[in-house]
């Protein structure tokens, strides 16, 4: 097939899940009814805690943004699935594709930047308690919410520069339920060497957005292991790590499925694996960060509780 320049490409052809016709109505029903649960989950603990003065701390606010940046990773990609999944709506144009690989970009940055910024809130919280109120003032929580905005930011537009370098054949078909970068870097038609290039600058931004925030959370709780070991009151134990319970186990979901995913790029050519890890890390992760969230922290149940008490009695 000739290879044209990506400016003559008007439209990529997606191949989702799968192309039986028997199944696609299943995988219509609960993808659609695994994102509802996401966005719904995401919008409550976001109106628990703009609506609770309880959780007007830096903790709950960094939590808020969290789920703001949820619920627009899964929007990305999700709903344009749903419409996929349709025998003849498997289509998407190039400038469509390049859109939502840059925002996927940016929200998928996100998801591992503010963990990190969480991370380290509770290693003040637990190391330095005196100092906590004055440490994690307002003015820095919301700059580090910012500072991690604007590095994503120019960090996703050097990937997307790098995209439009590329070129593909006509009517090339993407082995995905979605656009992104491993994706399209497998079917481009581009030189070798230019995808080499590209290749060792992804691995670059991976380790960067990867390996620095990972650290940094693995200081952090290196630091909180080291001072609840020297706690003498088991109760100050549990309660640290009730608090760091949730934020664990959210931070290791999050990454497990995130170097399922790359690694099954790298390693594999077998574009059914890479699709079930890119399920596990796009769909089934956001779906289950709320239930951890609300389910292991007594705050937020509370104020859950309390939102929908609110709810009921104004109906």
């Amino acid at each position: 097939m000739e290879a044209e320049n990506h400016t003559g490409i008007s439209q990529f052809l997606l191949l989702g899940l799968s192309e039986d016709p028997d199944l696609q109505p299943l995988l219509f029903g609960l993808f659609l009814l695994m994102y509802l649960v996401t966005v719904l989950g995401k919008l409550l603990i976001i109106l628990a805690v703009s609506s609770d003065s309880y959780l007007h701390t830096p903790m709950y606010f960094f939590l808020f943004n969290l789920s703001f940046v949820d619920i627009c990773f899964t929007s990305t990609m999700v709903p344009k699935m749903l419409v996929n999944i349709q025998p003849h709506s498997k289509d998407i144009s190039y400038t469509g594709c390049l859109t939502r690989v840059y925002f996927f970009m940016i929200f998928a940055g996100m998801d591992k930047f503010l963990p990190t910024v969480m991370a380290y809130d509770h290693f003040v919280a637990i190391c330095h308690p005196l100092n906590y109120t004055v440490i994690m003032n307002p003015r820095l929580c919301v700059l580090l919410v910012l500072t991690s905005w604007f590095i994503i930011f120019w960090v996703s537009l050097l990937h997307l520069l790098l995209i439009m370098c590329l070129t593909f054949s006509v009517h090339t078909e993407i082995p995905n339920f979605f656009c992104d970068l491993p994706s399209l870097l497998k079917v481009s038609s581009s030189d070798t060497h230019i995808n080499n290039i590209i290749l060792i600058i992804l691995y670059v931004a991976t380790a960067l957005l990867g390996v620095f925030p990972v650290t940094g959370i693995l200081y952090s709780y290196s630091q909180i292991v080291s001072s609840l070991m020297r706690m003498s009151s088991n109760g100050s134990k549990y309660k640290a790590f009730s608090t760091c319970g949730s934020h664990l186990c959210v931070v290791s979901l999050y990454y497990g499925t995130s170097l399922v995913e790359y690694l099954s790029f790298i390693l594999t050519q077998s574009s059914q694996g890479s699709t079930i890890a890119s399920v596990m890390y796009t769909v089934v992760t956001p779906m289950l960060n709320p239930f951890i969230y609300s389910l292991r922290n007594k705050d937020v149940k509370g104020a859950l509780g309390r939102l929908l008490s609110r709810a009921a009695s104004c109906h």
